[in-house]
């Protein structure tokens, strides 16, 4: 999933929502870093339409690494750093049980 093109702007978004203060505009009823940010500021930093910006968003979020919050009738995005931190220690387990003789 995260390994073609459409995986790079995942990471992207990923890398993006650590610090959504830095990489994206204030939103008017939300605080980016508390409630996330709208796939409409996603897809203005990708250079994509809002739809692609929201399968991407959507993927991410069925996926567990971002939680969706609804404030008015916007849907804000952010990291699920705990589910973010699980996915990480799988992989690590994993890898390291390949690596072994």
């Amino acid at each position: 999933m995260l390994r073609t093109p459409a995986g790079d702007r995942r990471l992207d978004i990923l890398e993006w929502l650590k610090d959504p203060a830095a990489h994206f505009p204030p939103e008017r009823h939300a605080d980016p870093v508390e409630d996330g940010v709208t796939a409409r500021a996603v897809a203005a930093k990708l250079g994509v339409s809002r739809r692609a910006a929201d399968t991407h968003l959507g993927l991410l979020t069925r996926i567990g690494l971002l939680q969706a919050k609804r404030i008015r009738r916007r849907t804000y995005y952010r990291r699920d750093e705990v589910r973010i931190a699980e996915v990480a220690r799988m992989f690590e387990k994993g890898w390291q049980g390949h690596l072994r003789p």
